[in-house]
C-alpha cells in the first residue's frame, strides 16, 4: 500500500503539518493551485510573554497568481522575524543548539519564492531534525490536466497512491465516493491526543510554529511530533 499526502506549503509550519508528512510514503506539494490571503502559506504563530504573534511574510495581497509564483520582493522581515524569534526563544532550553540552523535561513539566505523557500525549510527540518524520511515530490512534476478534486484524484493515480492521508479541512470540498471510486482509501488527518510538553509564557498552546517545540524539547521533537503513537 503507497500512502500519499498532498498539500501546500505552509511557513514554518506547526507540528501537525510534519505529523502528516510522518505518516506517508510520498509527500507532494501542491502548490501549483490558486494563491489565497489569510492562510498559512506566508504566515505562522509564536508564543510570547504577551500571546501568540504572527510572523507574517510580506507578499502583497493579490490572489490572481498560483502558490508557486507568489514572489518575495521585500527582505527586511528577515531580519525583523529572526529578531523576534531570538526575543521570544533566547531562553528555551534548546535554543543555543539549533540556533545556527535558523539564523542561516534568516540572516545568510536571500529568499525570493514563497514556495521555494517552505519547502526548502520543511524538507532541512524533516532531514536534519524531525528525523522524517518520507519521500517528496512536486505536483508541477505531474503535468496536471484536471480542475479541483478531479485534478487532485489525477494526481493521486499518477503517483499510484493506494491511500490519501488528507487533512479535516478538505472536507468542505472533497466527495469520498470519488475517492472510493479509484479505488483510492481515503484517510482523515486525527490532530487530537498530542502530549503537552513545557512551553514557555503561559497555558499551553498546540497551535504554533514547530520552532517553538524544537527550542523547547530539542532532540526529543521527533517523539512529540509522531513517535507518541508508537507509545
Amino acid at each position: 500500500m503507497k500512502k500519499v499526502a498532498v498539500l501546500q506549503s505552509n511557513y514554518i509550519p506547526w507540528k501537525g503539518y510534519f505529523d502528516i508528512i510522518s505518516q506517508v510514503d510520498e509527500f507532494i506539494f501542491y502548490d501549483d493551485v490558486q494563491y489565497t490571503n489569510g492562510d498559512w502559506r506566508n504566515r505562522n504563530k509564536i508564543k510570547t510573554d504577551n500571546g501568540l504573534l504572527w510572523l507574517s511574510v510580506p507578499v502583497g495581497k493579490s490572489e490572481s497568481r498560483l502558490i508557486c509564483d507568489v514572489n518575495i520582493t521585500s527582505h527586511d522581515w528577515q531580519k525583523k522575524h529572526w529578531q523576534s524569534i531570538m526575543q521570544f526563544y533566547k531562553k528555551a532550553p534548546f535554543f543555543e543548539e539549533y540556533k545556527s540552523f535558523f539564523e542561516d535561513f534568516y540572516l545568510n539566505k536571500v529568499h525570493n519564492n514563497l514556495s521555494d523557500m517552505n519547502i526548502g525549510l520543511i524538507k532541512k527540518i524533516c532531514s536534519e531534525i524531525l528525523n522524517i524520511k518520507t519521500n517528496f515530490k512536486d505536483s508541477r512534476e505531474f503535468n496536471l490536466q484536471g480542475k479541483k478534486e478531479n485534478r487532485l484524484l489525477e494526481l493521486l493515480e499518477k503517483t499510484e497512491a493506494s491511500l490519501c492521508l488528507a487533512g479535516p479541512a478538505a472536507k468542505s470540498y472533497i466527495d469520498e465516493q470519488h475517492f472510493a471510486d479509484k479505488n483510492i482509501e481515503l484517510k482523515w488527518m486525527d490532530y487530537s491526543g498530542y502530549p503537552e510538553y513545557k512551553q514557555l509564557f503561559g497555558k499551553f498552546e498546540h497551535a504554533v510554529s514547530i520552532l517553538d517545540l524544537i527550542f523547547n524539547v530539542g532532540s526529543d521533537s521527533p517523539f512529540y511530533v509522531y513517535g507518541w503513537r508508537a507509545t
